[in-house]
C-alpha cells in the first residue's frame, strides 16, 4: 500500500562565507521530508512490513527530489542521511521499519552508488519537533570532511497519527574542512568505509 502522503516540503541551504572566507564551491545541502499518516498509530503490530515498503518507496522519492534540488547529477552528491519523527499515537520501531530495511537501496540509486551506511535519527514528538539528520559520505565512512547534519522540522507535524521522514543529500562537505583524514580524492568506495 502507499504511503498516504499529506504533504512534502523541499528546502535547500547554502553556505558561501564561513568566518569571513569565501567558501568556493559553496556547501549546498538539500532536505527533502514526507509527511505521512501512520497505518499503525494508536495499535500495536506484530509485522510492520506496511512501513517498511513506505521506507522504500520514500526512499527514492526523496532522494531524488533532494538531488532535483541540488539541480546536479546523482553522481555528483557526496553526501546523504536519514532520519524520521514519529507522532506520539506511534512508537519508534515504526521510523526504525520506514528508515532501516529497505529505505536505503532507493536511496542509493538517487545518488549514484553509496557504498557507505545511510546515518540516521530517530525520535518521538510532536508538532513542531525538530531532528539532526546525520550525514556521512556516501561512499567512504571515513572522510572526516562531510561529518556533518541538517535540522529537520515542519510547524504542523507530526500530528499524533504522523511519521515525519526526512533525507539530506548534499554536493560537498563541511566549509572549509581541516582536520585530516581520508580525502575525498582518494575514495576507493570498495567497502563502504575508504
Amino acid at each position: 500500500m502507499p504511503a498516504k502522503i499529506r504533504k512534502i516540503i523541499v528546502q535547500t541551504d547554502e553556505v558561501r562565507v564561513e568566518m569571513g572566507r569565501d567558501v568556493q564551491p559553496p556547501v549546498r545541502k538539500a532536505l527533502a521530508m514526507a509527511v505521512i499518516e501512520n497505518p499503525f498509530a494508536g495499535r500495536y503490530a506484530e509485522s510492520l512490513d506496511e512501513l517498511t515498503a513506505i521506507g522504500e518507496e520514500l526512499g527514492a522519492l526523496l532522494g531524488q527530489r533532494c538531488v532535483q534540488a541540488l539541480g546536479i547529477e546523482p553522481g555528483q552528491a557526496h553526501s546523504y542521511g536519514k532520519a524520521a519523527i514519529v507522532g506520539e499515537a506511534g512508537e519508534l520501531e515504526h521510523a526504525a521499519a520506514i528508515l532501516h530495511p529497505k529505505l536505503g537501496a532507493p536511496l542509493r540509486v538517487a545518488v549514484e552508488k553509496g557504498a557507505a551506511l545511510v546515518p540516521s535519527s530517530k525520535k518521538i514528538g510532536g508538532l513542531g519537533t525538530a531532528i539532526d539528520v546525520p550525514l556521512g559520505h556516501k561512499d567512504a565512512a571515513y572522510v572526516r570532511s562531510h561529518f556533518d547534519a541538517m535540522e529537520a522540522r515542519v510547524a504542523d507535524a507530526p500530528r499524533a497519527n504522523e511519521i515525519v521522514v526526512a533525507i539530506v543529500v548534499t554536493d560537498s562537505g563541511r566549509p572549509l574542512p581541516r582536520i585530516g583524514g581520508l580525502q575525498v580524492a582518494d575514495i576507493q568506495g570498495v567497502d563502504g568505509l575508504r
